[in-house]
């Protein structure tokens, strides 16, 4: 009798053995580290609930029941205190926040210890698979765990110790898991934001809330999910937004009012101070996917003439949110970009000497309208931590971070896996983990040939009068498939290094004649495998069987010759969708063109038996 599940539904007994209800829960006082039961909640006749004290009224608990002290006539009943939770209805089957995991788990069952007779003391949360099993029956818990004994695959416990878990809010009850008595306001924002997205939806907005400003802005920034970002933030109120949003960096901000209808974006952008509403303004002039756009407003810059003490008295002078400082940048009375220090430069610098001597000047910088990959092309290239952004006069406009950099290498990389066919989760431990799944993104072709040759079976076996001249059709149709598959896959490898600038014609022409060969090609390969075929294998054969053999590959060969020409076409469409910022599906393509192939086989190969019948 040490788990919550085994306890549930126990009699309750009076000291004469009467029997006043069962079990329904357990209180505990949250304040220990291993809380012992306060409180025993029960169902009575009618089902009615009710609560006593344990420490006053309850003498043991074992298989048999809880057992009382006295009779039912002397018992008075309690009431939850403020610093007390039940354990079925607050903890049970609810989801817990691991901060060192960094992950959200399920409470499947809660394990107790006793002490003595009449003490019971709380020690943790099932979150693993036994206590799921037991939950459901104690009976299937130890069949399974029987079984996996023999597997040499012990069926372990998984428990989480009470004294790393803390309330996250009381009107709720859900829980957070704290190693270190941590509060989830206390992790980086990063796992903040994952732990958030692994949450149930109807508890995200609610464990967002329990974040003040500055954490929320932080967490809020580091979600991956767009849609994600603008459902927490539709969630607060528009002071609270407004805030949180003055309190990012201004390119998050844009970046996330830009995901807002105009009159909400306008109203939160109204509540923000003037000097960040400009800022976020400035931004959101220039098109998604530029320099300007992930720009952040943020940097020092400082006149030549001023001294290292002048820099590292007004880098002193930043506010707390400032983005971190990696450059100091120097201007001319005019103010364009003359040149650029390392903090590494200032600190060993003697204090008096300016900055115009410092500087380095063969600066690398961008203009606001350069697409974002070039300049993290740019930042790679020159290893730079920050790169300046500056107009035709050279004037600093703004700097783009290294962490904005790897965000857009993050986002191009998962763009090009997907119009590779590879999802973000694919890995080598999920295809041995997930054959079917593999197979399914992999090898569909396989099924598409199963379906269409049942069909064609089906179609052309009465009409043939033989059944081993149906094999012919099925024969052909997997080249027919393949090259469709293989042709997509050429035009993405071509899509994908292609390194022209957006201004520059596409080379359409080129790629038509160099696709047009390849089809031309695997045609001629395939016709002359088909007539090798025919002469080795079918020396006895029929007018009518060669016909049909030999037909259905020329028809092969036609389709894979056309489908190759046609590829001009995909490659266009990527084009298309990638200048208007539209994510494209490799897989999504492969199966189009593999359809479209196939049903065009299926047609010709079903007029060229009529024909040949007729």
């Amino acid at each position: 009798m040490n788990y919550l599940s085994e306890m549930l539904k126990l009699p309750v007994l009076d000291v004469d053995g009467e029997k006043l209800g069962v079990v329904n829960d357990f209180g505990i006082a949250t304040g220990e580290v291993f809380p012992h039961v306060t409180s025993l909640a029960f169902r009575g006749p009618g089902k009615t609930p009710f609560m006593i004290s344990w420490r006053k009224w309850v003498d043991r608990i074992d298989e048999t029941g809880v057992h009382l002290k006295t009779s039912a006539t002397e018992i008075r009943f309690s009431y939850l205190q403020p610093t007390e939770l039940l354990l079925a209805r607050d903890v049970l089957n609810k989801q817990i926040v691991d901060t060192q995991g960094m992950k959200v788990v399920r409470v499947n069952d809660i394990k107790f210890s006793m002490s003595g007779e009449n003490q019971l003391r709380l020690l943790g949360a099932e979150v693993g698979a036994r206590g799921l099993l037991r939950a459901i029956s104690p009976t299937l818990e130890h069949v399974v765990e029987g079984f996996m004994k023999h597997l040499g695959k012990p069926l372990s416990e998984d428990i989480i110790a009470w004294s790393y878990m803390d309330l996250l809010d009381r009107s709720t009850k859900n829980i957070q898991l704290s190693v270190s008595h941590k509060t989830l306001g206390e992790l980086h924002p990063a796992d903040i934001a994952d732990i958030i997205e692994q949450l149930d939806p109807r508890l995200r907005a609610q464990v967002f809330a329990q974040l003040d400003t500055a954490q929320a802005a932080e967490a809020i920034s580091e979600f991956d999910d767009d849609e994600l970002m603008t459902e927490m933030l539709e969630g607060l109120s528009d002071t609270d937004a407004s805030s949180m949003l003055a309190m990012m960096d201004p390119d998050d901000a844009a970046d996330l009012i830009d995901e807002l209808d105009y009159e909400k974006a306008e109203k939160l952008l109204r509540l923000m101070g003037v000097k960040e509403e400009k800022a976020i303004r400035n931004l959101l002039g220039y098109e998604d996917n530029t320099a300007g756009r992930i720009m952040t407003s943020e940097f020092v810059s400082l006149p030549a003439t001023a001294t290292v003490g002048d820099a590292i008295e007004a880098i002193r002078k930043l506010d707390e949110d400032f983005e971190s400082v990696y450059y100091v940048y120097t201007e001319d009375p005019s103010g364009m970009l003359t040149g650029v220090l390392s903090l590494r430069t200032l600190i060993v610098a003697d204090r008096d000497a300016t900055l115009g001597q410092l500087a380095y000047r063969d600066l690398v910088y961008v203009s606001p309208d350069e697409d974002q990959e070039d300049v993290t092309d740019e930042m790679t290239k020159y290893d730079l931590v920050a790169i300046p952004v500056c107009d035709e006069n050279r004037h600093i406009l703004g700097i783009v971070t290294f962490d904005d950099a790897m965000d857009v290498i993050a986002e191009e990389h998962q763009e090009d896996l997907q119009i590779a066919g590879v999802g973000s989760g694919d890995s080598a431990s999920d295809d041995s983990t997930n054959v079917l799944s593999w197979f399914v993104h992999r090898q569909y072709w396989v099924v598409v040939w199963g379906i269409a040759s049942c069909i064609m079976a089906t179609a052309l076996g009465t009409a043939l009068g033989s059944a081993h001249l149906v094999v012919f059709p099925m024969c052909a149709m997997p080249l027919v498939l393949l090259a469709a598959s293989r042709m997509v896959s050429f035009v993405k490898n071509y899509f994908l290094e292609y390194d022209g600038h957006d201004d520059e014609p596409k080379p359409y022409l080129g790629f038509f004649f160099q696709s047009t060969g390849m089809g031309l090609i695997l045609s001629l390969v395939t016709y002359l495998c088909a007539q090798l075929v025919r002469t080795a294998a079918f020396p006895d054969a029929t007018m009518f069987e060669e016909q049909l053999f030999t037909g259905c590959f020329n028809i092969a060969a036609i389709i894979c010759l056309v489908g190759n020409m046609s590829a001009v076409i995909y490659l266009m469409v990527l084009f298309w969708r990638d200048e208007h910022d539209l994510n494209t599906s490799g897989t999504a393509m492969n199966v189009i063109a593999v359809m479209i192939s196939c049903v065009a086989y299926c047609i010709a190969a079903v007029l060229l038996t009529m024909s040949v019948m007729g």
